[in-house]
């Protein structure tokens, strides 16, 4: 059992009831913290709850940026709620409790720019009670732009309006300082009465008591509620992670954690893709969406940015991975076989303003990403992908010990090879329905020289991971847990190949490991563990050892960490994108190079690996799987 609290209900939802006092963590390249936050939220705006029972707002529709920082409270005489002893945690809201005094505060469905505030009253004694309820926020907006080391407590150039209502009262408005509305409260003994506030961006007038039912019974709709344990709560929290963007158009699905909250970017391209993969099967039109808001972070040639920064502008100085395309076509596909919407593909989609190009539709954003991945990131001399100076591993090249200068200019990735013979054949089957059939012929035909040339990586124990110019592969006496199991979804593992290389990847990557298996086998160094790979080892292994893929799945959740480190808050409700292994000096905490100023350690938790990758490997373990490549 966790030692800070326990999975209770609460308006027919999952919730967490947090009853531990300060509980003291290391950030690293922070001071050290006693305060733990979880990040729920809308299709706009984000509340970060804390267990000290303060909040901060974070909107992304113009940048990254907070709204308001460790405030909002609720006064009542003498109570007041950032005391409450215990914090309720639910998958869109907060709640506290102080004395006779209950306060909700609610992200409403949608795509809202405001939290609501539910106050409810009773007057337990035995006389008439007349107090006034205050309820108090400090607008403190920060702009978080590419900080590495100390935060620069930036403001934003074009600060946002920002208000407090007491509905059916007072409304103050202001950019900076504290805003305060006050109620007058008349109760009987054993009477109850609910006062609402709202406070954010504020728009149009409302009915607080219809839009607080009918959020909650929406989200109870929308949520899975009859699947496994956790699902429901995985799907709230990377849902909760959109927000309209009010540059690019459509969602952003910033995987946020240290890098968005702490460092100030939204990146890798390849991420909000990522996250979107589950959303196909559970949210459809928000799986488009974010696919949209993506392609159009690139530019005419088919490139996409590494990043965007904390003012939406693409970001390309420090990795330029050879992989983000794939990430494109694979959602494109798998939303297109899902839904059978080809309509999408002939809406026209915008590029970076920076670029000043007329928008494309969908489908031609997709081809000329097929292009620039063919023709610009190309094959090296061994035939397989180039690596240019990232994969899906941004430290690939790093941890090769091959010269750097020279794995960018002719390196190698099998990784992306393995990938690209999974992908390349999906996304042929939307070019073809899409009437494209030179694109689909190409893409099959790569397809299948990539597929052969990782078939040839097989070293009778895994499949090597790189190839350095004129030296010998990378991976042969290592085994680099992220290329294997694409190498048996594409179907370049023989079927006795691939059960034995899941035997391998038991008795090596996972012996010992609560949380999934390890990314490098042997440990020299300590390994970690990551949501990402470890989803692709569910998938894969479910075709060959389903028990196996079952149990490390189990692995991924949110109970294995609770079980395994109890007194860690990272994993308690939300976590990183990976956790380091039983042999680091910090299991089952997260990565830090405190050398280089950046961390995730440092902002450990709303990460959306931790929630999107659960959610995808465990829809694959249930047979979804509507973009099954062709041989």
């Amino acid at each position: 059992m966790s030692v800070f609290g326990e999975w209770t209900t609460a308006e027919g939802l999952p919730t967490f009831e947090y009853r531990a006092g300060p509980q003291p963590w290391d950030p690293v390249i922070d001071p050290p913290s006693t305060r733990h936050v979880v990040h729920v939220g809308n299709r706009r705006i984000t509340l970060a709850a804390g267990s000290d029972g303060l909040v901060s707002v974070w909107d992304e529709h113009l940048g990254c940026r907070w709204l308001a920082e460790r405030t909002g409270v609720a006064r009542f005489g003498a109570l007041s709620t950032d005391t409450a002893p215990v914090k309720l945690f639910g998958p869109t809201f907060f709640r506290v409790a102080a004395g006779d005094v209950e306060r909700t505060v609610l992200c409403p469905e949608g795509e809202v720019p405001w939290l609501l505030i539910k106050i409810d009253v009773v007057n337990s004694g035995s006389v008439g009670l007349r107090q006034t309820l205050t309820e108090e926020w400090q607008v403190q907006q920060r702009l978080v732009d590419l900080e590495f080391g100390p935060s620069r407590d930036e403001a934003p150039p074009d600060a946002s309006v920002v208000g407090l209502e007491a509905f059916g009262g007072e409304r103050v408005e202001a950019t900076a300082g504290l805003l305060s509305v006050s109620v007058p409260v008349e109760l009987a003994p054993g009477e109850r009465t609910t006062v609402w506030f709202r406070f954010g961006l504020l728009d149009g007038p409302v009915d607080p008591a219809t839009v607080y039912t009918d959020s909650l019974a929406g989200l109870r709709k929308r949520l899975p509620l009859d699947a496994a344990p956790e699902i429901p709560w995985h799907a709230a929290l990377l849902t909760g992670g959109a927000c309209v963007d009010g540059v690019l158009g459509g969602h952003t699905l910033n995987q946020g954690s240290a890098y968005s909250f702490r460092h100030g970017f939204n990146g890798a391209a390849r991420d909000p893709l990522q996250h979107a993969l589950p959303l196909v099967h559970l949210e459809p039109d928000l799986a488009l969406s974010v696919l949209r808001n993506t392609c159009a972070w690139g530019s005419p040639d088919g490139d996409l940015p590494y990043a965007l920064d904390g003012r939406k502008q693409p970001w390309t100085q420090l990795f330029r991975p050879s992989d983000q395309n794939l990430w494109a076509l694979w959602l494109a596909a798998e939303y297109a076989a899902a839904t059978g919407d080809l309509a999408a593909f002939g809406e026209p989609v915008p590029y970076h303003p920076c670029h000043d190009a007329d928008p494309v539709p969908l489908a031609e954003n997709l081809r000329r990403q097929f292009r620039f991945f063919a023709d610009v990131v190309g094959v090296g001399e061994h035939g397989h992908v180039r690596i240019l100076n990232a994969d899906w591993n941004d430290l690939a090249i790093t941890e090769s010990g091959v010269d750097r200068e020279l794995m960018i200019d002719r390196g190698e990735s099998v990784l992306n090879s393995a990938m690209a013979a999974w992908v390349l054949p999906v996304y042929a089957d939307l070019a073809e329905r899409l009437g494209d059939r030179a694109t689909a012929e190409e893409a099959r035909e790569r397809a299948d020289d990539l597929r052969e040339r990782v078939a040839n990586e097989w070293n009778g124990r895994w499949f090597r991971r790189a190839h350095a110019p004129g030296g010998g592969p990378i991976g042969d006496h290592d085994l680099w847990l992220e290329v294997q199991p694409w190498a048996i979804l594409c179907g370049a593992a023989t079927p006795d190949q691939a059960r034995a290389l899941v035997r391998k990847i038991d008795e090596t990557c996972r012996v010992g490991s609560p949380l999934g298996a390890r990314h490098r086998w042997p440990v020299s160094t300590p390994s970690q563990v990551w949501f990402s790979v470890n989803m692709t080892l569910v998938w894969a292994a479910s075709r060959y050892d389903p028990d196996l893929a079952w149990d490390e799945w189990r692995r991924m959740t949110l109970h294995a960490h609770t079980t395994a480190y109890p007194g860690i808050w990272t994993g308690t409700l939300s976590g990183p994108d990976c956790y380091l292994a039983p042999e680091s000096d910090r299991p089952g905490e997260t990565w830090a190079l405190p050398d280089l100023g950046v961390a995730m350690q440092a902002y450990p938790v709303a990460n959306l690996h931790s929630h999107s990758q659960p959610l995808l490997a465990y829809l694959r373990l249930q047979g979804v799987d509507p973009s099954q490549p062709r041989k």
